[in-house]
């Protein structure tokens, strides 16, 4: 199965990505992941993302496809994709070279959230700066006010979590990823889960979809 994960910032989507990976037995595939592990092992094609992220610029399309296919060339049997592709270039450039393979994307799944939820579910959030815990004020809040569970340390709302932050976040998704609904609706492989239910729940919409 390859699947690949959709949804708003905060919606979830990175949390299911693990579970159907972990259920299917198939790589759970991050963009991040896959940067840091070409960086790390000083890959070509790793040394050209670091110049542009050392810069603070955007790694080109074409880097991060050749990365990602490098990646899914050593799956057997599936992957989840999850926080790619963000734009609709990106969308046609990994149908493309899917496409040159013989292959194609199977699902994409929709994790859908409202905006209203998504602000109020990541201004909840704490992280712990001692040892990177992270924590919800409502869905799980550490014993101790404020004060992590695990170290001891004082936890903070990170600026990322921020009410303000998030809305610009979701804006810039509302403009560049939304579309991507559209396009896999119409390539007939699109499925939508409702991300405002438990977390549980959200994963057994998701195995119905894809099937035990």
């Amino acid at each position: 199965m390859k699947i690949i994960m959709l949804g708003a910032p905060g919606a979830g989507k990175g949390t299911q990505a693990k579970k159907i990976a972990e259920k299917y037995q198939i790589p759970h595939i991050s963009t991040g992941d896959i940067f840091r592990a070409n960086i790390k092992g000083g890959t070509e094609l790793g040394m050209k993302a670091k110049t542009f992220m050392d810069q603070g610029m955007l790694v080109p399309d074409e880097i991060t496809i050749g990365m990602l296919m490098d990646r899914i060339g050593h799956c057997i049997n599936g992957y989840v994709l999850d926080g790619f592709p963000r734009t609709i270039p990106q969308a046609e450039s990994l149908t493309k070279a899917l496409a040159e393979r013989g292959e194609k994307v199977d699902y994409a799944i929709n994790v859908d959230v409202p905006d209203e939820n998504i602000i109020n579910r990541m201004s909840g959030r704490r992280a712990c700066l001692g040892c990177g815990a992270t924590y919800h004020i409502t869905f799980n809040p550490p014993v101790k006010e404020g004060i992590c569970d695990t170290c001891g340390q004082e936890l903070v709302l990170r600026d990322d979590d921020k009410p303000e932050t998030v809305k610009k976040r979701l804006d810039v998704y509302h403009q560049q990823t939304q579309p991507l609904i559209d396009y896999y609706k119409n390539a007939e492989v699109l499925a939508e889960v409702d991300g405002t239910q438990p977390m549980d729940a959200v994963f057994q919409g998701i195995v119905e979809i894809l099937g035990e």
